[in-house]
């Protein structure tokens, strides 16, 4: 039997495509409890790499004759040798290339919608990190949203549909994971956008993303609208775009709601988290299809593998908008409280330009689930 290996794309189309496949993961127990590769159909077995040194008969009646078995670790090298193993019994059997750091890095654009005038609207879906970015294109022009730091796979994209970066955005500075944007704005030369109460502390040049400002992109003119909605930082930013798409940024998610902590203000935050929830956006038509920066569960990606919803559904639906009380939603937000991401305060510090890691060091900050909600 054959040994083969699986990319991250391959598996991010089985998660998409709603297709089984049974993951044995040979990380350490603690690793795989905080953070592991999700399907709809997934089935799951977690023996640490070192159980199975001796080799791996005792767990062959566990292992499924009727699917694909995929050897998940944290780079491949032990997932490889285990692989090995279970093909010497007569299985076939696939391990994850570059393992979990690939399943982190992996991006998926997918098209979200038509734009006024023959735009178009993509979501880039990072399956293993729960980061979603944006590109707007419009003729022959683009605009990025709150690009991660894999900024080639936006640039050849752009490159791909021959069109031209001119305005690069983040909604906020991010704390879970690293910004591609000002780098993106850098190589193309576009303009960087960000809300400049969220950038006191930055050591780059950027332009202000201002309430109301309007940016146009390409001959059909796709409007850009910016809207202040402070919560989950201070400077937290929404955008509408072509009065259709609200990119909601950390603020709003299809689940829940973004966390107010992040940069030690809780207390101090979580009234503009509600302020912007519940008077500015429900000041906003309910049609409009809320597009968040996250997303926290597999379950809130769409059967296309989107993560969009309605507004007026998310109003009735997200248990983070139907909190009657002002004091019950103080309550709510700052004591329901994930564990803070992984090296959230360094990551604050590279977004700031403050300190620069070489691209392994970038890879162990983010290692890890989304944490940017409230549960």
């Amino acid at each position: 039997m054959a040994i083969n290996k699986m990319t991250a794309a391959q598996v991010a189309r089985k998660v998409i495509e709603d297709q089984p496949l049974f993951i044995l993961d040979v990380r350490n127990r603690d690793d795989y409890d905080d953070w592991r590769i999700e399907g709809h159909s997934f089935d799951y077995l977690n023996i640490p790499y070192f159980d199975l040194l001796d080799g791996v008969e005792e767990i062959l009646p566990k292992l499924p004759t009727d699917r694909d078995i995929l050897v998940v670790c944290a780079k491949e090298g032990s997932s490889i040798m285990v692989a090995e193993m279970i093909s010497e019994t007569g299985l076939d059997v696939f391990y994850l290339e570059d393992g979990m750091k690939s399943w982190s890095s992996y991006l998926e654009p997918i098209k979200i919608g038509n734009l006024t005038g023959g735009g178009e609207l993509y979501q880039f879906v990072r399956l293993g990190k729960g980061c979603l970015s944006y590109m707007i294109t419009s003729g022959g022009e683009a605009a990025i949203i709150d690009a991660v730091r894999f900024t080639e796979v936006f640039t050849n994209f752009a490159k791909e549909k021959n069109i031209e970066i001119k305005h690069v955005f983040d909604t906020h500075l991010h704390a879970d994971h690293i910004s591609g944007g000002r780098y993106i704005a850098e190589e193309t030369g576009a303009t960087y956008y960000l809300p400049p109460k969220d950038a006191e502390e930055v050591v780059f040049d950027y332009t202000p993303l201002e309430d109301g400002l309007k940016v146009e992109i390409g001959e059909s003119q796709i409007e850009v609208g910016v809207l202040y909605s402070p919560g989950h930082t201070i400077g937290s930013t929404s955008f509408i775009v072509d009065n259709k798409y609200l990119l909601t940024g950390d603020i709003l998610f299809i689940d829940s709601i973004g966390r107010p902590d992040l940069a030690g203000l809780a207390e101090d935050w979580v009234g503009d988290l509600r302020e912007t929830l519940y008077l500015r956006y429900r000041e906003l038509a309910e049609d409009l299809i809320v597009l968040p920066a996250h997303f926290m569960i597999i379950d809130e990606l769409n059967e296309d593998g989107t993560v969009a919803k309605r507004l007026g559904d998310l109003f009735a639906e997200n248990h983070g908008l139907n909190i009657e009380s002002e004091e019950e939603f103080r309550h709510t937000v700052t004591n329901h409280l994930p564990p803070q991401p992984n090296a959230y305060q360094q990551i604050r510090q590279v977004n700031m330009g403050k300190i620069t890691p070489n691209n392994d060091e970038q890879m162990e900050m983010e290692i890890g689930p989304n944490r940017c909600a409230v549960r």
